[in-house]
């Protein structure tokens, strides 16, 4: 049986180092996309510079640099090549041209300011005394405009699938935790006349998602209170509560709490809806869950990928009925819906 085995484990053709290679330099993939991104570079060949030449003259540097950026670019599947010319793959032809309505730009590029931090990974994950918060403690107004002029635009998109995602009819308030810019409130406000809402965050944050509430033309129906949602109590006028994309920055205790506290402010009937990052139930991916979650040893903080059975089961200890696993964007982001006893 060992013999077997052995054979067995040496059928095809032996493992090379490449695969390891790749990954150890996949930084530089990395690095191209943010700065094609900074260059301008999809932009240029939305616009119709298909080579070499007419993309440096479009960006403003040199041939040379373009064309090892572009061939970077075509092997990540970025850019492909069609009769000769250069084209943006689809995803990047509708998210990274500028001008277009889905531009994403700023979220590529939200997190560069940790690029030297990644290098010392292995410091971070031997950092003993991990916080609640992690480096959101320290947050300041400006840290705040930085963050949620990054995360507005694919923020806005998340919450305009949500309200299509969720029947929204009949409910009266929302409080929206850790809402950030106000972006599922917004969205929400804007397709149901009827709906208030509460943006549930820190002090800094609120300063700035009254900014975006105000531009978007709902502040007369969508408010920001502030809020430490870890220690801070809930309003107890809401039928909805919504958390959204800040499941990895905190531990399994902490959003166990939080589950419980919104279910017990929330009216009879009212529904809670978890949008996060999850990882399957054996933990090996998908990748993104993974990410968000190792990213968390950058901040000190405790958060980590948590699983869809782990958010089921926040739920269900808290006391919500009906709990459900929904798809919000498949293979990044599921959402969890429960409803408190009417």
């Amino acid at each position: 049986m060992a013999e077997q085995k052995q054979r067995a484990s040496t059928d095809g053709p032996p493992p090379t180092t490449v695969r390891l290679q790749n990954i150890a330099q996949s930084y530089g993939q990395s690095a191209a996309l943010m700065a094609a991104v900074e260059l301008g570079v999809f932009t240029a060949i939305g616009n119709g510079a298909g080579t070499y030449d007419a993309v440096a003259t479009a960006v403003g540097i040199e041939p040379t640099s373009a064309e090892r950026l572009m061939v970077m670019l075509c092997a990540a599947g970025l850019v492909e090549k069609k009769d000769g010319r250069h084209v943006n793959a689809a995803d990047v032809d509708r998210y990274l041209v500028e001008g277009k309505p889905g531009y994403m730009g700023p979220w590529i590029t939200f997190t560069k300011p940790q690029w030297n931090e990644w290098g010392r990974l292995a410091d971070h994950l031997r950092v003993r005394n991990l916080k609640v918060m992690g480096s959101i403690e320290t947050f300041t107004v400006a840290d705040a405009r930085r963050y949620h002029a990054a995360t507005f635009s694919i923020g806005l998109g998340a919450g305009r699938r949500f309200v299509r995602q969720v029947d929204l009819s009949g409910r009266k308030r929302i409080m929206d935790i850790g809402g950030g810019s106000g972006a599922y409130c917004i969205a929400a406000a804007k397709q149901h006349p009827a709906i208030r809402g509460v943006v549930l965050d820190l002090p800094v944050v609120c300063e700035v998602a009254r900014d975006f509430i105000a531009e978007q033309g709902v502040a007369d129906r969508v408010e920001a209170r502030p809020c430490n949602f870890t220690v801070d109590p809930f309003p107890a006028d809401c039928d909805v509560a919504i958390m959204a994309s800040n499941l990895p920055m905190y531990g399994r205790e902490m959003i166990a709490r939080v589950v419980a506290k919104a279910h017990d402010a929330l009216l009879p009937g009212g529904q809670m809806h978890l949008v996060g990052e999850m990882t399957n139930d054996e933990r090996t991916g998908p990748w993104g869950p993974a990410y968000w979650g190792l990213g968390q040893a950058i901040s000190d903080s405790l958060g980590l990928a948590h699983s869809e059975s782990d958010v089921i089961g926040y739920f269900e200890a808290a006391g919500f009925r009906d709990v459900a696993l929904h798809d919000f964007i498949p293979g990044s982001l599921g959402r969890v819906v429960g409803t408190k006893a009417g």
